[in-house]
């Protein structure tokens, strides 16, 4: 079976410099932890601490987010998206994504992910689908304010910061319900 990678096709447009990018709750290929599943699976809809580092000269701002490519959807679903990001900031704390007023650094913006939520929403594959990858990817770019439309969505993050990014950091996650 072919294991579509998003990323991977991305970097055939242009390959980013790496930066490491790990979490306290995972490691790559690995499960999430249950209280980053959603709420109708059994878990708490808590996005997972991240930690990055190797961000390169010029950095301004980073922009996060988690995006399921094996959704049976024909595009994927993105579970969150955060921008505009300080660069000073290299760590989000356990629960940085529950939408909650502080919860992120400020100045961080929070676009509508598939459920029209502004909030981390967490794995939940439907029974039958496999197992599911959970790209957390984090982008060093080089400005520190992304001009994005209000109601902007997660893809058009993705289109922005693609000309705007400066190296990428990728951990993986799984989950399953079969």
């Amino acid at each position: 079976m072919f294991e579509y990678d998003p990323y991977a096709e991305l970097a055939r447009l242009k390959d980013f410099p790496r930066m490491t990018l790990t979490s306290a709750d995972f490691t790559e290929g690995q499960a999430l932890p249950k209280e980053c599943w959603g709420s109708g699976m059994g878990g708490a809809d808590r996005s997972p601490q991240l930690s990055w580092s190797g961000a390169p000269e010029g950095t301004r701002s980073f922009a996060v987010s988690c995006f399921d490519p094996d959704a049976p959807t024909g595009s994927g679903y993105w579970h969150w998206a955060v921008y505009d990001i300080d660069a000073g900031v290299t760590e989000l704390a356990a629960g940085a994504g529950s939408g909650a007023a502080g919860s992120l650094p400020a100045g961080a913006v929070t676009l509508p992910n598939e459920a029209r939520s502004e909030r981390y929403i967490g794995a939940a594959p439907p029974a039958g689908t496999g197992v599911h990858r959970y790209f957390f990817v984090v982008d060093a770019l080089d400005v520190s304010h992304l001009e994005l439309p209000s109601g902007a969505t997660p893809a058009v993050l993705g289109f922005n910061r693609h000309f705007h990014s400066l190296a990428r950091g990728i951990l993986v996650g799984t989950a399953s319900s079969d």
